[in-house]
C-alpha cells in the first residue's frame, strides 16, 4: 500500500497517510487516458461558430447583369461565394461536441492520472489550507512552503471562499472540488495539493 507525507501549511512534515492501492498505485493505460483526455477536451468546445452558406445570406434574388452581350463572366447572383458579402463555402455551423467515454474507461483513466502524480512526486497532501482571508499573498505563502513551483491544481472538500479567492489571480493555479476532479485538469498542472478531507472524499468516490 502506498505510503504520503502529510504537511501542515507550513510545509512540516506531520504524519504519513496509507491510500488507497487501486486509486493511487493503479497500473498504467495509456489508452484510457488519451481518450479521456481527448473526449474531455472536445466536450470543452463550445460549437457556436457559424457561417451562412448563398442560400442563407439576404438578398442576391436578380441576376446581376444579363448572360450574354456584357463581355463579363456569366454570374446568376451577388450572393455566390464568389463575391463580396455572398455565402460561405463549407463554413462551419453550430454543432454538439459531446462524445462519449465509457465510465469505466473514464475511472482507468482517472487512476493512470492519480497515480503517475504518486510515481512523480507531484501528490502532495496537507493537514489544512487555513487561509482565513481572500489574500493572494496567503496562497502564495502556503504554495513556497511546500516547495510548489510551475502550477498547482487546489483539490478541496467543500466549498471555500477564501482559498479560492486566494487562488484565482495566481495565472497556474486552479481549485476544484474533490467530487469534480477530472483527468484533463489532473494533467494540465504540474502539483496536484490536496488536503486531508479532499483525499478521504476523492477515495470514497472514485475508489470503488
Amino acid at each position: 500500500m502506498p505510503k504520503l507525507s502529510l504537511y501542515n501549511r507550513d510545509g512540516d512534515q506531520v504524519e504519513e497517510i496509507d491510500l488507497n492501492e487501486g486509486l493511487f498505485a493503479a497500473p498504467f493505460k495509456q489508452g484510457a487516458l488519451h481518450q479521456t483526455v481527448v473526449t474531455q477536451a472536445a466536450r470543452r468546445r463550445l460549437g457556436t461558430a457559424s457561417s451562412k452558406d448563398r442560400s442563407e445570406v439576404r438578398g442576391g434574388g436578380a441576376k446581376p447583369w444579363p448572360q450574354k452581350g456584357t463581355g463579363r463572366a456569366r454570374h446568376g447572383s451577388t450572393r455566390s461565394p464568389l463575391w463580396a458579402g455572398g455565402g460561405v463555402t463549407f463554413g462551419p455551423h453550430p454543432r454538439d461536441f459531446n462524445p462519449k467515454v465509457p465510465k469505466k474507461m473514464r475511472r482507468a483513466a482517472l487512476k493512470t492520472a492519480l497515480s503517475d502524480k504518486v510515481n512523480e512526486g507531484k501528490l502532495i497532501l496537507i493537514n489544512e489550507y487555513a487561509i482565513d482571508t481572500p489574500q493572494t499573498k496567503k496562497m502564495v505563502a502556503l504554495l513556497d512552503n511546500l516547495k510548489i513551483s510551475g502550477g498547482a491544481l487546489i483539490v478541496i472538500d467543500q466549498p471555500d471562499l477564501n482559498i479560492i479567492k486566494a487562488a484565482r489571480n495566481l495565472p497556474r493555479v486552479k481549485t476544484v472540488l474533490a467530487r469534480q476532479l477530472n483527468v484533463l485538469d489532473i494533467l494540465t498542472y504540474n502539483y496536484l495539493v490536496m488536503n486531508k478531507a479532499a483525499l478521504q472524499q476523492v477515495e470514497e468516490v472514485f475508489g470503488g
